[in-house]
């Protein structure tokens, strides 16, 4: 790893860092109330070219890895956009992974440029109501019919559903009953979301409310056969290489937001004046940010570690979940300190840091527990029994 910098890519970061100066605080403010999808800062994206970041040339991208787009995200992120601005563009970064890795070639030409050149959104449509974490058991299911499936079930949590013209759908093809391992029988489909069969209801939240989270019901939607990405049944090990990509980009959006968070507390406490000395004066002022800061920075490195390795091909399952852990911690403290060191006014939307504060709680909860990952670290890394 190069420790010359302590951020990788810095052309990438100033890039994105002159788009974001036309979208500041006072419009992500806006966009967050009003609850609507930011399509001119989307757009604004997707005409510099950076929706293909870490998409390999050969399909039409910058080859940038995953290294590139945490970057990219890091900077939306730590300038005011939050998870608003990051989860607008997201999904076609590391969504497109199981497309370019088990995709066919007409699959590929089809979906990838419309993807990266923002002529088409998608959704990932994982996530069951009563399934949560535990994937394998999803009940969605696609009965194939000739030289199609027709898919049945329900989906939650699944963001821009509503301006979605795709989705990447995992249903189980064969019942679980009949596999001999529970991650057997599911199947991944990059198809059209044809609203004649699937209902989207959008939930309302306490964060991130420009861009939507959705239910989804699917009633008998037709899939063709030629949606299907690689072979029947092995889509749950087809979607693992989207998970530790998204475990990364929510690391670099919470470091990012953090980050934010940390130069508003800064500001205020160099400029607020009680007892005729500003705030940022006083040690019990001071000690908190500071702490903060090193534990962004700390997290910060095991992002850039994971997203490394994944760029180089190698194991990265533990480094990724750590980053995720270790950065949603981090940017949650960053949050919540900035919002007491404001006081009253970290109360206030006008000052921002509170709507940084509730964006911050989705990189605690998604798209893993800090509970689910502990145990994976304990059981991966420690030897530790399995204990769920």
């Amino acid at each position: 790893m190069d420790f010359s910098a302590s951020d990788s890519h810095p052309e990438v970061r100033a890039a994105i860092r002159a788009i974001c100066a036309g979208f500041g605080d006072v419009y992500w403010r806006r966009k967050d109330k009003e609850g609507t999808f930011p399509e001119d800062f989307y757009r604004a994206i997707a005409d510099g070219g950076w929706l293909g970041i870490a998409t390999p040339e050969e399909y039409g991208g910058a080859g940038l890895g995953m290294s590139g787009a945490l970057a990219m995200l890091q900077t939306i992120a730590e300038c005011g956009g939050g998870m608003n601005g990051g989860t607008s563009v997201k999904i076609n970064i590391f969504g497109l992974n199981p497309v370019i890795k088990y995709g066919n070639d007409e699959q590929r030409s089809r979906i990838i440029p419309a993807i990266i050149g923002g002529k088409a959104k998608t959704c990932f449509a994982i996530t069951e109501p009563n399934v949560g974490l535990n994937t394998t058991q999803i009940t969605t299911r696609a009965v194939r019919e000739g030289d199609r499936y027709v898919v049945s079930g329900a989906k939650t949590w699944i963001s821009t559903a509503q301006e979605a013209d795709y989705m990447l759908l995992l249903a189980r093809t064969t019942p679980a009953d009949q596999v001999s391992k529970p991650a057997d029988g599911l199947s991944l489909f990059l198809t059209p979301l044809d609203r004649k069969y699937v209902e989207v209801r959008e939930i309302d939240r306490m964060g991130r409310c420009a861009v939507d989270a959705n239910q989804m019901f699917f009633d008998a939607l037709p899939v063709p056969v030629t949606d299907r990405l690689g072979e029947e049944g092995k889509g749950m090990r087809y979607v693992f290489d989207s998970m530790n990509p998204e475990r990364m980009v929510v690391a670099a959006e919470a470091v990012g937001i953090g980050r934010a968070a940390l130069r508003k507390a800064a500001r205020y406490a160099n400029e607020r004046i009680v007892f005729g000395r500003p705030i940022g004066q006083n040690q019990g002022v001071q000690h908190p940010l500071a702490h903060c800061l090193m534990e962004l920075e700390a997290a910060n490195l095991m992002a850039t570690k994971a997203a490394e390795l994944y760029d180089r091909g190698e194991s990265c399952g533990l480094e990724a979940n750590a980053a995720k852990y270790l950065a949603g911690e981090a940017g949650y403290r960053a949050c919540e300190t900035a919002v007491l060191t404001l006081g009253g006014n970290g109360f206030a939307k006008e000052f921002d840091v509170e709507r940084y504060l509730r964006d911050i709680m989705v990189a605690r909860i998604a798209p893993i527990t800090s509970q689910l990952i502990a145990s994976y670290v304990a059981e991966r890394a420690l030897g530790l029994p399995k204990s769920y």
